[in-house]
């Protein structure tokens, strides 16, 4: 059983940088392709990045230069380093993982609870 729990969410001023953590556990990290969603309430869960188990990153064009992805799999957790954030960029934030899918929607078969972030102007 996989299980995904997500940490480093909290609040920033405009500008400022947060950086996400998502654990795994349960199975061989490694072997995992991740990404990172991210929902307002009542909006539908939109994709913000990947990395795939053999380290192939992709962040949509929207956040390109501001979000970074990366994964430590000695440590089996991915991040997500976020900088000049802005308000709009308020909302909770998921991991996801699969062994086989790497893209933008949301067939991952395995997810995080969410951690939140704000982020004020």
């Amino acid at each position: 059983q996989v299980q995904l729990v997500e940490s480093g969410g909290g609040s920033v001023q405009a500008g400022g940088s947060l950086r996400l953590s998502c654990a795994l556990s349960g199975r061989t990290f490694s072997l995992y392709n991740m990404a990172w969603f991210r929902q307002a309430p009542a909006k539908v869960r939109e994709f913000v990045g990947f990395i795939t188990f053999n380290n192939v990153t992709y962040v949509r064009i929207s956040d390109l230069g501001r979000f970074t992805i990366s994964r430590d799999n000695a440590k089996k957790l991915m991040f997500l380093q976020m900088n000049s954030l802005k308000p709009e960029d308020t909302t909770v934030y998921y991991c996801a993982a699969d062994l086989r899918y790497a893209g933008e929607s949301t067939d991952y078969k395995y997810w995080g609870q969410g951690t939140q972030v704000t982020v004020s102007s």
